[in-house]
């Protein structure tokens, strides 16, 4: 009997993916560099699971069925090459490598070049969902050819999170659109992510709620239109009790927050395809500063009686800024993801993206319906701000998040993702923005040109006599 489906790599992420696969009656052959993480696999997980353990990449390949398939769950970058490099002699014209990892995306259109030469067919596959996810049902994100996705469709729609709108699995597009999708998935996570913490840390500051009275809040906003995984487990942290100090655990974690880099990669292509990724940005700095604790301890007691606070705000308040700021992060990655895709020719279905988010994934939320709702009435409507439904849903909220983020500042408490989402709204919304003076200063000292409001043509003018 040979294996339907081939998985390398046994962190976590590798194991419980090769279990849900199992699960749902495939074969799968296993192999992970190291030999005793392998057997430790299948002594203590595998029980009536069709698990194949192999110790080299000779059996490994050897005992898969043909067309071979194979999923790399191994670190992105050059663990990635590395193994494709062991692999490729052992494989053969039409066999198919998957990359489950989170390669960035110009990573993946290199492979597929270089395999395609081969003759190997490759995908790059978004996976989102944890560890939870990767074991019940994670939100799956395949790019590359159609030819690539077809020998695994099946597979792939067996093990994906199901919901009222089907698998959570598509094909995302051609190249690396798999991995570009998932890397700006990440990159609104990273917003949202921020955005909670910030609504947290004025709850905590200034509102001087307990971690139990914050925790019952984000519970019962998790009822109603903020309803996600991400207010989920953030309402399961705060009512988590250490076990040595029965202290709220929250309390006790130290606020530096580390990062893989997609959201970083994320705010790059934004800039490389002029994209205002406002709050993905904000986000990863958010991250970076956070990192700096030695030297924001110091700094802190120095300006401690710096700023006085003005007025206060309600938790109502609180919830209507974080619904915008929801709303405004996933405006920026899906006007992101259709900059590249035209840009790269994908061919993303972004109804499709919205779709395949709403289960088993990190930014699955309640809210993605209203989205989808939306692109379907103007399927152009890519930041989804020119609709009136839309409208209404802005107006509603924005008098708060602008009165949370006032008042935030006069705590001196930092809210960069509720505040950049502003500024990206803000600014989308201005017929007129001060970039005439930044075109008028460029030109007074680099003779850069300008253009004019009354006539057409290029400009420039001799602001200054030089000697």
């Amino acid at each position: 009997m040979k294996a339907d489906i081939g998985l390398i790599g046994l962190a976590v992420m590798g194991q419980n993916l090769a279990l849900n696969i199992a699960r749902k009656g495939y074969s799968v052959a296993v192999y992970n560099r190291t030999a005793e993480r392998t057997k430790k696999f299948v002594d203590d997980r595998v029980k009536s699971e069709k698990i194949i353990p192999t110790y080299s990449i000779e059996d490994f390949v050897d005992s898969l069925e043909k067309p071979r398939k194979i999923v790399l769950m191994v670190k992105a970058g050059q663990p990635v090459d590395d193994m494709i490099d062991e692999l490729l002699p052992h494989l053969e014209r039409g066999d198919l490598i998957i990359d489950g990892g989170n390669s960035h995306y110009a990573d993946t259109d290199r492979r597929i070049r270089e395999l395609e030469k081969e003759g190997i067919l490759y995908l790059g596959m978004g996976v989102s969902g944890g560890e939870y996810g990767a074991l019940h049902g994670p939100s799956l994100m395949p790019g590359g050819t159609k030819q690539a996705y077809q020998l695994v469709e099946k597979i792939l729609l067996d093990i994906a999170a199901k919901t009222e709108n089907g698998p959570c699995c598509t094909y995302v597009g051609d190249g690396s659109a798999g991995h570009f999708v998932k890397m700006v998935h990440n990159g609104i996570e990273y917003s949202i992510m921020q955005s909670i913490a910030e609504v947290y840390d004025v709850m905590r500051k200034a509102l001087k709620l307990s971690s139990e009275q914050i925790g019952e809040i984000f519970e019962d906003w998790n009822r109603g239109e903020l309803s996600s995984f991400l207010m989920e487990i953030s309402f399961k942290i705060m009512n988590w009790k250490d076990e040595e100090t029965s202290k709220p655990l929250v309390e006790l974690i130290l606020d530096k927050a580390e990062q893989k880099g997609t959201g970083k990669w994320s705010t790059q292509v934004a800039l490389d395809l002029g994209v205002p990724a406002f709050s993905m940005a904000a986000s990863v700095f958010a991250r970076v500063v956070s990192y700096y604790k030695e030297e924001r301890q110091k700094l802190s007691k120095r300006y401690e009686p710096a700023v006085k606070r003005d007025g206060s705000v309600e938790v109502e308040e609180l919830r209507r800024a974080l619904s915008l700021a929801y709303f405004l992060s996933y405006s920026q990655g899906i006007w992101l993801i259709h900059e590249a895709s035209k840009s790269f020719n994908y061919g993303v279905d972004l109804l499709e993206v919205l779709r395949i988010w709403k289960g088993g994934c990190i930014i699955r939320s309640k809210m993605l319906d209203f989205l989808r709702s939306l692109l379907k009435n103007s399927p152009e409507n890519v930041t989804f701000l020119d609709d009136e439904e839309a409208r209404k849903f802005v107006e509603e909220r924005l008098p708060s998040a602008i009165k949370v983020s006032n008042f935030a500042r006069s705590c001196g408490i930092a809210t960069p993702a509720l505040n950049a989402c502003l500024d990206y709204l803000f600014s989308l919304i201005s017929e007129n923005l001060p970039a005439n003076l930044i075109q008028a200063q460029r030109d007074f000292f680099g003779a850069h040109t300008f253009q004019r409001i009354d006539r057409p043509g290029t400009f420039h003018v001799e602001w200054q006599t030089l000697e």
